[in-house]
């Protein structure tokens, strides 16, 4: 089965801590690039191709759902289809369009009305001929060795391939409302021919359509790792004739910067594939370029080199883990031997920005624009009653009597995680995994008389928390000999200003479908950067409008945690947010 159902990830299965296919590959060309843009979240201004590729790959998936009627050439079966190409380019240039606009910084010049609904057109077109030279051979070899069994109505998968008016399979179907009443079904000319017949294109069409994720579908269609920590999300899975391959869609061509990436892409996609219990071995991988309507293929990894990914990526992950905590240097000292893997690099490698940003050349470096450069040349001088970014307090050590257990249970990213309850003397306080997965031994202690070490302090909705992580330890009270922090002397807010670096809106639905929103800022404070988020209703049209280069100054900010880096957040009740303007000029600012 070519997805699963999402461990420990919330609404989109997705963690910071957990290896994904670009995850990796960003980390091999360069780990400070990784760390900057995937685990502190540094963003960059959003180009044309990126929205391009999204909308693309969907269009060509739509078009391969539809159902021809019975055709008799190649010929005719192509004119069909380029019909549909046509018609879904208009489509996904118009979803194009809306996102495009909803992207909150964008590349300078850059400007949609120079985007070509034809160029669209093509690159559909190009895909759908890569497709149509499976269906040919599908054809030749007589609908292959599936064909009967299609022909009496029964899909030879567990997962069939989508396609339009057959009903989509969700992962996790109990969370859909009223999955069961709704009607998927829809009129098409395509019908099954009698068993024993000779194939029609019609029918090598519907056998040679490849598994790929269903945009009727709007839960994750990832393959997850049993163990959680690695999770990937297919293209196409080419698979009619028997033999199972595996099908990454580049809306580019085999030329572009980040090609030798593809390999490292497929070659973690196929370990996944085979640790994840998948039926059938990879027969081989490849690549498809709808710009220049190139097939790459790569030979599928051999069973000793799958072993030797086990304990490759299993490395890997266990590295971004350990890289950074609280507050992230930027720039970063191009000499740090004290953490080599974040130092700055040379900037060589595709995709560095923020990762090549060092003190002796940020005049020349990053994604920033000319103001925002000058703005961080310049400086920034903290006034009361802010503080820097290095000293939001970190890691506390807090004893108490553990007296209620709960979860997995969602936290404020809907993400399902381990709580607990302690209370020291009056006081109580929560206690929470600072992600899914990250202290999955918090009901495990055999003692409630407890210290716990090296704990996040945070806040939520006015109560303070404590996050636990994998550098955070329970040991009974008789075994430690640190002093601990009270619960009521626990800083949970910060006053913070700084500059805005980056910044980007999300949004989507979660598994039940209801939707979800969230702002995410940086600010750089001089020396260090952090994460400012904003859910929902505290997201204002005022935060929706800044640009990188203003000035920001947050009173009452929540302090919380992802994946060890402290993460602010506004607090639409509580936080007071001061931008750039009269408050700032009277303050010197």
């Amino acid at each position: 089965m070519p997805v699963g159902v999402p461990p420990k990830g919330g609404p989109l299965g997705r963690s910071r801590s957990r290896l994904s296919a670009s995850g990796l590959t960003t980390y091999l060309r360069c780990p400070r690039q990784w760390y900057l843009t995937r685990k502190v979240g540094l963003s960059s201004p959003s180009s044309i191709g990126q929205v391009t590729g999204l909308v693309v790959e969907d269009a060509l998936c739509r078009v391969l759902m539809r159902r021809p009627g019975p055709i008799d050439s190649i010929d005719e079966l192509r004119t069909w289809a380029y019909e549909h190409c046509k018609e879904e380019a208009l489509t996904a240039w118009q979803e194009g369009e809306n996102a495009w606009n909803a992207r909150l910084w964008k590349r300078d010049n850059s400007d949609w009305s120079t985007v070509e609904v034809e160029n669209y057109e093509q690159k559909i077109r190009h895909g759908v001929d890569l497709f149509l030279e499976e269906v040919e051979a599908c054809y030749n070899q007589n609908g292959g060795p599936f064909v009967e069994q299609y022909r009496s109505e029964t899909s030879p998968f567990n997962v069939p391939s989508p396609a339009w008016g057959e009903t989509p399979l969700f992962p996790v179907p109990e969370k859909v409302r009223s999955l069961q009443a709704r009607d998927w079904s829809m009129d098409h000319s395509f019908r099954w021919q009698e068993q024993g017949k000779a194939i029609r294109w019609d029918e090598a069409w519907e056998i040679a359509r490849p598994w790929f994720k269903d945009p009727r579908v709007h839960q994750p269609q990832r393959m997850f790792h049993p163990e959680g920590w690695a999770a990937g999300e297919l293209d196409l899975v080419l698979r009619w004739d028997g033999r199972i391959r595996l099908v990454d869609i580049k809306s580019g061509h085999s030329g572009g910067a980040f090609a030798e990436s593809l390999q490292h892409q497929l070659r973690f996609y196929a370990w996944l594939w085979s640790r994840t219990g998948e039926e059938g071995k990879i027969a081989n991988m490849e690549g498809w370029y709808l710009s220049s309507k190139e097939r790459i293929e790569y030979s599928a990894p051999s069973e000793e080199e799958l072993t030797s990914m086990d304990t490759e990526f299993f490395n890997i992950n266990e590295q971004m883990r350990r890289m950074g905590e609280g507050a992230s240097l930027l720039p970063a000292h191009p000499h740090d031997k004290a953490a080599d893997h974040l130092h700055a690099c040379s900037g060589e490698a595709a995709g560095c920005g923020w990762c090549s940003i060092a003190t002796d050349n940020l005049q020349t470096s990053g994604p920033m624009d000319e103001a925002t450069r000058e703005s961080m040349i310049k400086g920034i001088e903290l006034q009361p009653p802010c503080m820097p970014f290095s000293d939001i307090p970190s890691r506390v050590d807090v004893s108490g009597d553990f007296i209620a257990q709960w979860g997995p249970l969602p936290n404020h990213f809907n993400e399902p995680v381990l709580g607990a309850m302690m209370k020291a003397g009056e006081a109580t306080i929560a206690i929470e995994e600072a992600e899914p997965g990250a202290f999955p031994h918090l009901h495990e202690s055999s003692e409630t008389r407890v210290v716990i070490r090296n704990a996040l302090p945070g806040v939520w909705r006015d109560q303070p928390r404590l996050y636990v992580d994998g550098h955070s330890e329970i040991v009974p009270q008789s075994d430690s000999a640190k002093t601990s922090t009270r619960i009521g002397l626990l800083r949970t807010r910060a006053n913070v200003e700084g500059l805005v670096v980056s910044i980007r809106q999300q949004s989507g639905l979660r598994l039940d479908g209801r939707p979800w929103s969230m702002l995410a800022l940086h600010l750089w404070d001089g020396s260090h950067v952090v994460e400012v988020v904003a859910f929902g209703s505290a997201i204002s049209e005022r935060l929706l409008s800044l640009q990188p280069g203003e000035k920001i100054r947050l009173i009452g900010a929540e302090i919380g945690w992802r994946a060890g880096l402290v993460q602010l957040r506004i607090d639409v009740r509580k936080t007071r947010i001061e931008l750039s303007g009269p408050s700032f000029a009277s303050k010197g600012i």
